[in-house]
């Protein structure tokens, strides 16, 4: 079972050396939020350790395993590490850490400092907590506060907020990535299901990007199309469509996208960074 981090961090905190409000800290808040790990944080050489879940999770990056080790990935950096060497790679570049990660009760500890300022993330500490704060999503020059989702099913629907910045970010990529070329509007789509016409598209859910006053910057809403046709019905057909709601337009887009996004919503959620604002569903 997941538990909030609450263990006291002692003889050192994030590098640093031992300290009184170091040694009193008692909390590792992500973009605001406590989060949750399977194992307590651990000092070893003088640096905060936390299993590699806490930092993949929680600052929305991709892991994947090879012979040679573990490669954390977000927009910013690709970091390659490998347990019991202080020998690191970021975007390629070899650099030498201090202190080296580490296996344990079948999880590897990853040094916390130099992971989060390599994705780009700003570490603090006070008497109470270590505070790792991504940077904030920008629209046109327009900080994003959070990201709303909405969504329906055949009676109701759900409306929820991400205020993430690293997830919110990642999501934003995504569509961005994956958003393809400009399409014609298709003749049918709507929230329904409709199974009985040809070539229509159900929209999965309703993605608003808001700023501190919570107006929409940018909202991107994306469909699937109904595939209960035979396949060669539906080969003039697009699987995915992304549409622009601030320009009008509809492009592209990718079930893999939409797998990706809905994995995303799915941790955020389970790590508590998300919020649920109205939730019809009967």
């Amino acid at each position: 079972m997941k538990k909030v981090i609450s263990g006291i961090l002692v003889a050192a905190c994030l590098g640093l050396s031992f300290s009184t409000t170091c040694a009193a800290a008692r909390q590792i808040q992500v973009d605001g939020v406590n989060i949750r790990t399977a194992a307590y944080p651990e000092v070893k050489n003088g640096h905060v350790m936390v299993p590699l879940r806490t930092i993949s999770e929680n600052l929305a990056a991709t892991v994947q395993w090879s012979t040679y080790g573990v490669t954390l990935t977000n927009r910013n950096s690709t970091i390659t590490l490998k347990p019991d060497s202080k020998v690191a790679q970021n975007n390629g570049k070899v650099i030498s850490m201090d202190t080296s990660p580490y296996i344990k009760n079948n999880l590897i500890f990853v040094p916390l400092r130099f992971v989060s300022e390599a994705f780009g993330s700003k570490v603090n500490y006070d008497k109470v907590r270590v505070t790792i704060d991504s940077p904030s999503l920008r629209i046109n020059g327009v900080p994003i506060k959070a990201l709303q989702q909405e969504y329906h099913m055949t009676m109701g629907g759900i409306v929820q907020q991400i205020k993430g910045d690293a997830y919110n970010q990642a999501i934003y990529d995504i569509m961005l990535k994956y958003k393809g070329k400009e399409v014609a509007e298709p003749a049918n789509y709507s929230w329904q299901y409709m199974i009985d016409t040809l070539g229509a598209y159900y929209k999965n859910s309703e993605y608003q990007f808001l700023d501190d006053k919570g107006d929409s910057q940018l909202r991107y809403d994306t469909y699937s199309l109904v595939g209960d046709f035979p396949q060669e019905m539906l080969k003039d057909y697009p699987p995915s469509l992304i549409y622009d709601a601030n320009q009008d337009k509809w492009y592209l887009f990718s079930e893999t996208a939409n797998e990706a996004i809905r994995k995303l919503i799915d941790t955020a959620d389970q790590n508590g960074f998300m919020r649920t604002i109205s939730n019809t569903i009967l």
